[in-house]
């Protein structure tokens, strides 16, 4: 075969060949469209695989590889970005009344702007607060009042016509006289004595944030015994209490922490809002008396001394919003008051399991000597759905000579109250009492803060 005729057979089989690759390829790219299409919705595939609209920059692999890694820093900043935060805890610090030589227990807080320091007694059962003004008559000598002159946020009183001057415990009706003078007044009676205020407004901070247009009573006068030097902080279920009047921003939830009487520091706190309260807590529900809707009114359904279920009728116990009846949560009362029943049931079992002799000291009527402490049974307290069992230092109390130890309850008194059993102060201390008035429970758990 001659050269020429080499080369022609040459072009033609390479002509055959390129055509075969061009088919070829055509055919495959039509097969991996048709692959693609075909997928799922919902298939995942790599962001440069074959199947993807997105096509790598030109060059080997790894670089791309090398090319995608080099955005993870900026992905892990992102990721960081979306940590929980933790909302600060709002708490405010409580001391024994023993330091300001009262029974209850007080809170730093700060009214008006630039805040003024005052001391107050915090009270669960009362909604009102109220403070001495500057000029109030007969208020305590060693108090510093409150001066709303020298406040920038002061508000003013508040109208007699207005729905919180209705709120208020002890109101005044408007006056007849158009001439006269439109604020809001009431009286209120606390710890024989009879408060006579001003509603008024102004900023109040317990803690981190601050209150504005807080409604609370500036003190005119004083009669017939004594108030707590620097005011009053009501803590009540009630709309003109600081948990009401905060609502918005602690969504109803405090608790305390109550110190020792024994501790004078502000060792004690009193945390507002879901943030930094228990996790693990034991619960109870809060039940709502509409005659006296102020009240945190739980139900006890019995107590136990040491392993005895003490036996009493379950008429003394549970809740009757008509009677008012029941068992209240109280930070103002110092010693747990039982109505006479119960009260009767429980110490006459610690009697017998502590055998005596007893002798009485003031309010309390089953004392003995402190040699016979370690026969004292551990005090129970049952609730719907959580019990709590009472620490010696929560049960007993001592004479100030220390020879003495005497069971800390007492019978109710004979008044208004002598169908309700409160739990009180000194056996709340060093537990955490926890206050949801949205969802209604109460919740106590251990933690000593002394």
């Amino acid at each position: 075969m001659g050269t020429k005729c080499k080369t022609i057979l040459f072009e033609k089989v390479l002509f055959a060949i390129i055509i075969y690759f061009i088919f070829s390829t055509t055919n495959t790219t039509k097969a991996l469209d048709t692959s693609c299409a075909s997928q799922p919705d919902l298939t995942i595939i790599p962001i440069y695989g074959k199947c993807s609209p997105f096509k790598p920059t030109p060059g080997p692999w790894p670089d791309t590889i090398i090319n995608m890694a080099s955005k993870d820093p900026a992905r892990l900043n992102y990721l960081a970005s979306l940590v929980a935060r933790k909302k600060p805890i709002s708490s405010a610090p409580i001391a024994s009344g023993q330091a300001f030589n009262i029974g209850g227990y007080v809170v730093r807080a700060r009214l008006g702007t630039p805040g003024q320091l005052m001391f107050m007694v915090f009270d669960t059962s009362t909604d009102e607060a109220w403070v001495p003004c500057t000029g109030c008559t007969s208020c305590p000598s060693t108090s510093s009042p409150f001066s709303p002159t020298a406040s920038a946020t002061y508000g003013g009183s508040i109208t007699c016509s207005a729905t919180k001057c209705y709120q208020a415990r002890g109101a005044q009706t408007c006056p007849r006289d158009p001439g006269a003078t439109s604020a809001c007044t009431f009286n209120q009676s606390y710890g024989g004595a009879m408060v006579s205020a001003t509603l008024v407004q102004d900023s109040i901070s317990l803690a981190r944030e601050t209150i504005s247009n807080y409604a609370f009573g500036c003190v005119n006068s004083v009669s017939g015994g004594s108030i707590p030097a620097q005011g009053l902080l009501g803590l009540g279920r009630g709309p003109l209490s600081f948990i009401s009047q905060s609502l918005s921003l602690y969504k109803g939830v405090f608790s305390y922490c109550l110190p020792s009487f024994r501790s004078y520091y502000f060792s004690g706190s009193l945390k507002l809002g879901r943030s930094g309260q228990p996790r693990r807590i034991q619960t109870t529900p809060l039940l709502r008396n509409p005659r006296r809707p102020s009240l945190y009114y739980v139900n006890l359904t019995g107590v136990s001394v040491g392993r005895v279920r003490v036996p009493v009728p379950r008429e003394f116990l549970v809740f009757n919003q008509y009677t008012g009846s029941g068992t209240i949560i109280d930070s103002g009362t110092v010693i747990t008051r039982f109505v006479q029943p119960v009260y009767n049931a429980i110490r006459d079992e610690f009697r017998r399991q502590v055998k005596g002799p007893f002798s009485s000291l003031g309010a309390f009527d089953t004392c003995f000597q402190k040699t016979y402490e370690k026969l004292a049974p551990i005090i129970k307290l049952h609730f719907e759905g959580m019990d709590l069992k009472l620490p010696y230092e929560n049960s007993l109390i001592h004479s100030s000579s220390g020879s003495l130890a005497c069971l800390a309850m007492a019978a109710a008194p004979n008044n208004v109250n002598s169908m309700l059993n409160v739990i009180a102060n000194l056996q709340q201390q060093n537990l955490r009492i926890l206050f949801d008035i949205v969802n209604n429970k109460v919740g106590i758990a251990r933690e000593l803060c002394n």
